[in-house]
C-alpha cells in the first residue's frame, strides 16, 4: 500500500488547528494531528515543504521505519516543530493501518486494557466560590476527576481561569501576546486555602487535580505540595519547568504530593531521567508533540516498569484528531492513569466529526475503523487561520517569567 498523495489542512473553527491528511493508492486515507498553539504555520510549512515531498511513494505499511526515516534523516532531531510534524505523519499512518485491517485502531495496540478512560475537565472561577459552583457544574455533568484552578487576589489574571463556562482558549488573537502579571508570593499563599475550600464542600469522593504551569522553583513547588498534601490531589501538574529533570528530585524529597508533568515534552530522552528516578507520578506526554502513537508506546513502556502513569495532555489546542488518538492509547495501555478532557466548541465538533464519546466521567474511543474522526474539508474551508499567540508572563517588577 503505497502513499499517493498527502496535504495540510489548516483551519480555525474557534481556534487553529493543523491537520494532516494522507492518501494510499488503495483510496484510503488517515489523518494526523500537527497542531503547535501559536506556531501552526511553522508545523504546516515543515510538514508541506519538507516532509510530504519525500512521503510519496512510501510504504504506507512501514510505520516504524517510517518514524526513524524523517527522525534520524533530518538529522536535526527533536524540537516541538519537528516533533509535532512527525507525530502528524505517525498518526496518519496509524490510522490508515486500522482502516485497511477494518479495526478500531486500539485492536493493533494489543487491545483494549479496561472497558473505558477516565478523564478530567477543567473547572475554574474568578474566587473561590466560582471555582466551587464550577467544580459542581462538573460533578453533575459526571465527571469524577476534576481540576480547580482559581483567580488569585490582587492579581488581574491567571493560568487556568477561563472565559468561558466548558471551553478555555488562552490563545488570544492579535498583534502581540497578552502580558499578564504573576506573583509567586500571592500564589503559594492562596492555593491551599482553595483546596481547603473544596473539600470541605465536596469531600473526598472527587479526584482533584492543580496546575501550576510551570511557574514554581523547586523549593517553591516542594512547599506548595507539602502544604497540599492535606487535601490528597490527584496530581500536582507542571510544579516546575520541565528542563531542569533534577529539579524533581529536590521536591520528592519534601512532598508526597503525586506529580505529573510532559506536556511540553518532545521525546523521551525529556523524561528518562524523571522515569527511571520515579521522581514523577505520571507521565503527560501526549501523540500531537512526542512522536505520535510509535514514540508514545515507547515512553508508555519505560514509564511501566518504574510505577509511573500515564496522563495525556489533551486542552483543546489538539484537534478531536489528537484526541481520538488519545483514547486508543489510554484504552490500550497498562499504565494509564487519567486523560484530561478539555471539551471542543461545536464548530470544531462539526468539522472533526468522532465517534468517541463521554458518559459518567469516562470516554470510549469508538468502534469505528481507525481512529474514527475525519475531517469536512468544505466546512474547515470556511474557517481560515487567524494569528493568535498564548500569553506571556512578567512577574510585578516586569521580569519575564515562564506563563
Amino acid at each position: 500500500m503505497k502513499i499517493t498523495d498527502a496535504k495540510v489542512i489548516v483551519c480555525s473553527p474557534g481556534r487553529n488547528f493543523v491537520t494532516l491528511k494522507i492518501v494510499t493508492d488503495e483510496g484510503i486515507h488517515g489523518l494526523g494531528d500537527a497542531t503547535l498553539n501559536g506556531r501552526e504555520l511553522a508545523v504546516a510549512s515543515y510538514l508541506t515543504d519538507h516532509l510530504i515531498p519525500l512521503l510519496i511513494g512510501r510504504d504506507a505499511d512501514r510505520i516504524e521505519d517510517t518514524w526513524q526515516y524523517l527522525y534520524k534523516g533530518a538529522y536535526w532531531r527533536r524540537g516541538p516543530v519537528t516533533m509535532s510534524a512527525i507525530s502528524a505523519v505517525d498518526t496518519a499512518l496509524w490510522d490508515i493501518k486500522a482502516k485497511s485491517l477494518g479495526v478500531p485502531l486500539y485492536q493493533l495496540l494489543g487491545g483494549a486494557s479496561r472497558d473505558s478512560v477516565l478523564v478530567y475537565g477543567h473547572a475554574s472561577g474568578a474566587t473561590i466560590e466560582d471555582t466551587v459552583a464550577a467544580v459542581a457544574d462538573y460533578l453533575k455533568l459526571g465527571y469524577k476527576a476534576i481540576r480547580a484552578q482559581s483567580g488569585i487576589p490582587g492579581l488581574a489574571s491567571t493560568y487556568g481561569v477561563g472565559r468561558g463556562k466548558m471551553y478555555y482558549e488562552p490563545a488570544e488573537e492579535g498583534g502581540a501576546p497578552v502580558e499578564n502579571l504573576w506573583s509567586t508570593e500571592k500564589y503559594l499563599n492562596f492555593a491551599p486555602q482553595l483546596f481547603a475550600r473544596l473539600r470541605k464542600e465536596f469531600g473526598e469522593d472527587i479526584h482533584l487535580l492543580h496546575d501550576a504551569h510551570h511557574r514554581l522553583t523547586p523549593i517553591e513547588a516542594a512547599r506548595l505540595g507539602k502544604n497540599l498534601e492535606p487535601f490528597h490531589l490527584f496530581w500536582l501538574e507542571d510544579p516546575v519547568a520541565g528542563e531542569l529533570q533534577e529539579g524533581f528530585h529536590l521536591i520528592r524529597q519534601h512532598t508526597t504530593t503525586p506529580l505529573a508533568v510532559g506536556e511540553v515534552f518532545d521525546t523521551i530522552y525529556d523524561c528518562q531521567q524523571l522515569i527511571q528516578n520515579q521522581w514523577i507520578d505520571y507521565i503527560r506526554t501526549t501523540v500531537v508533540h512526542a512522536g505520535g502513537i510509535t514514540h508514545l508506546r515507547k515512553i508508555a513502556n519505560l514509564a511501566e516498569i518504574y510505577h509511573v502513569r500515564t496522563g495525556c495532555h489533551g486542552a483543546t489546542d489538539l484537534s478531536p484528531v489528537c484526541m481520538a488518538a488519545a483514547l486508543h492509547f489510554d484504552l490500550s495501555v497498562h499504565n494509564f492513569g487519567i486523560q484530561e478532557y478539555m471539551r471542543h466548541s461545536d464548530q470544531t465538533d462539526q468539522v472533526f466529526p468522532h465517534s468517541y464519546t463521554f458518559a459518567e466521567g469516562f470516554m470510549h474511543p469508538g468502534d469505528a475503523p481507525g481512529l474514527g474522526v475525519d475531517i469536512n474539508e468544505a466546512l474547515a474551508a470556511k474557517y481560515p487561520y487567524r494569528r493568535a499567540y498564548l500569553p506571556i508572563n512578567r512577574k510585578l517588577d516586569g521580569t519575564m517569567h515562564s506563563w
